[in-house]
Order: C-alpha cells, then structure tokens, then sequence
C-alpha cells in the first residue's frame, strides 16, 4: 500500500525539465564546459551587440568586429574608409598627447567615458621636479598640438572636431556631414605632418 507519499515520488521523476544540455562542447571529465566554450559564447554576445549598436551588417566579418579599431568612434571611421590609416594614427597620437596632458597635471578628463569617475584627484602637497617638468612638457605638447590645429583654414572648426572625435569619442560624429569631414581630415593630416610622418 504506498499512499499519497508514493504517488506524490513517482510523479516528481525528472522528465527533462530544465535547460537542455549543450551539444558539441568540449567538456572536462566532471562535465564541466571548458572554459575556451563559454568564452566563444561571450565573445559572440559582444560581437552582436557591437553590430546592432554601431550598425556594422551582417557583410562585415566578426574578425573586424572583434578589430579594437571597432571599439571607439575614430577606429570605426577608419573602417568604414572614411580616413586613412595615417589619420587615423595621428588621431590616435592626438588623443593619448591629450589624456597624458590631464593625467599629469591632475586635471580630470573631459569626458566620462575616459575616466574612471571615484578616482579623480589632484596631485599630493608635495609636487617633486619631476613631475612638474613632466607636466611642463605634457602641457607644451598639448599647446603645440592646439597650435597647429588652429593654424588650419577654419582652425577652430578643425580643432573641435578633431577634439570631439578623437578625445571625447562622440559617436553621433561618425556620420558628420561632408563638411565636418573635411575639417577632420584636414586636422588630422595637420597633425601627422607635424609628427614627421
């Protein structure tokens, strides 16, 4: 005579209930999947996004997803043909002068998505020589650079949108009207001039 208790275990037996298991994945004696697996399955979740997000079609192959030059506005203009790799190089020379510049002199970057928000702060009491010369010329740099932006025919124009792309990574920009473009090839093949390239 089983009762209520065995009707109540024979019908618990687990029929399949839950998630399926993964097919065709490597695994380790335990069944654990191995960790090259699930990196595959991360790797393929960011590689969707970044084609819906910055509008990569289904014609781009995922090795140029993958691209770190798919990663901020300036790279996916070099994919897209919009500059060279010469530009695209300055850009880049631009806007590691420009964070070295607020980086040494304590000046917080201009920009949240460059910046680590809790760890903004100027320097400690004591500002050794060699910091401060440091500074100096990271200062001068960043001055130097401004300069020859400026010097361009519509410099300050040139000067912002180069600022924009390079440093702030403002998205919306990489489909600048046909003007705007002209400003920042001309500032970039300024820059790339000045570095002797």
């Amino acid at each position: 005579m089983g009762g209520k208790a065995t009707k109540v275990k024979t019908g618990r037996v687990n029929k399949g209930a839950g998630r399926p298991r993964k097919e065709n994945v490597e695994r380790f004696p335990c069944g654990k999947i191995k960790p090259f697996e699930t990196e595959k399955d991360n790797i393929s979740v960011a590689i969707s996004a970044r084609r819906r997000i910055h509008g990569f079609g289904r014609t781009v192959d995922d090795e140029t997803v993958k691209s770190p030059l798919a990663g901020y506005t300036l790279g996916r203009m070099f994919l897209d043909g919009l500059i060279t790799a010469e530009q695209r190089q300055a850009g880049d020379d631009y806007a590691e002068a420009i964070a070295r510049y607020h980086k040494t002199t304590g000046i917080p970057a201009p920009s949240p998505r460059a910046q680590s928000l809790f760890s903004v702060k100027g320097h400690e009491g004591e500002v050794t020589d060699t910091l401060a010369d440091r500074a100096r010329k990271a200062s001068n740099r960043m001055m130097a650079l401004q300069g020859i932006l400026l010097r361009c025919p519509d410099g300050p124009q040139v000067r912002s949108t180069v600022y924009n792309v390079t440093v702030m990574d403002y998205e919306h920009l990489r489909q600048m009207p046909p003007q705007q473009l002209l400003w920042l090839r001309r500032g970039l093949t300024a820059l790339r001039g000045a570095r002797g390239g």
